[in-house]
């Protein structure tokens, strides 16, 4: 099978396992941030196939979609899967490692190690960020039955990754948790671009937010 055509089968692979998420990590964000990576490592002179088909899988073994201690059993499917499309044992290497050390995880997590990484881990991080990354928070509170805001509770500081996706968070607080925190966290020289701008946007949303919020505006 030709490098189109494993592209081609992992969009239809994201697709179907997917298609049902309300989180805020549906297919869509699946297809955003495959063009962004795309993008990115054309900017940056990575390897595409290995950025698109990483992009393409990359959320298929996240505990937030297939529940805590299952990973090892996503990792696990997603490997027998690039084998069975004849994807070369090295390329499958390259993918596996790039899906594993990508998730955020409160920001306990270990820098990438290739281009290729750095270029997914980027687009993903992009896809948190500016008007989408806005949306993306409220409907991934929503389906986790969070409340949008509680000024009482503040947001938590020096998160394990158990603290980070268990505990108890409002979807404005997830802005000071994870989301302001992305701009800074950049691998590549055009991401970092692209996050300042999505970043001022965010920054923009939180004082609109705040003066509605006590009826000032």
């Amino acid at each position: 099978m030709d490098k189109r055509a494993i592209i081609e089968a992992a969009e239809n692979f994201a697709k179907e396992e997917l298609a049902t998420d309300s989180s805020g990590h549906d297919w869509w964000h699946i297809y955003r941030v495959t063009k962004s990576a795309e993008k990115i490592a054309q900017m940056e002179g990575a390897n595409e196939f290995i950025c698109a088909l990483a992009a393409l899988l990359h959320d298929l073994a996240d505990e937030k979609l297939i529940g805590t201690g299952n990973e090892a059993a996503g990792i696990a499917k997603i490997k027998q899967w690039l084998l069975h499309h004849g994807v070369t044992v090295d390329d499958m290497e390259h993918v596996i490692e790039i899906i594993g050390a990508m998730s955020f995880k409160g920001g306990n997590r270990s820098a990438m190690r290739t281009l290729e990484g750095k270029v997914v881990q980027d687009a993903d991080r992009l896809d948190a960020l500016g008007a989408v990354g806005i949306a993306r928070t409220f409907a991934y509170s929503g389906a986790k039955g969070q409340l949008s805001h509680d000024p009482t509770l503040a947001p938590r500081e020096n998160m394990t990754a158990e603290e980070y996706r268990m505990g108890k968070s409002t979807a404005i607080n997830h802005f000071y948790e994870k989301l302001l925190k992305l701009k800074d966290l950049m691998n590549t020289d055009y991401a970092k671009e692209l996050a300042a701008e999505r970043h001022q946007f965010m920054v923009g949303f939180l004082t609109q937010f705040y003066a509605e919020w006590e009826g000032e505006k």
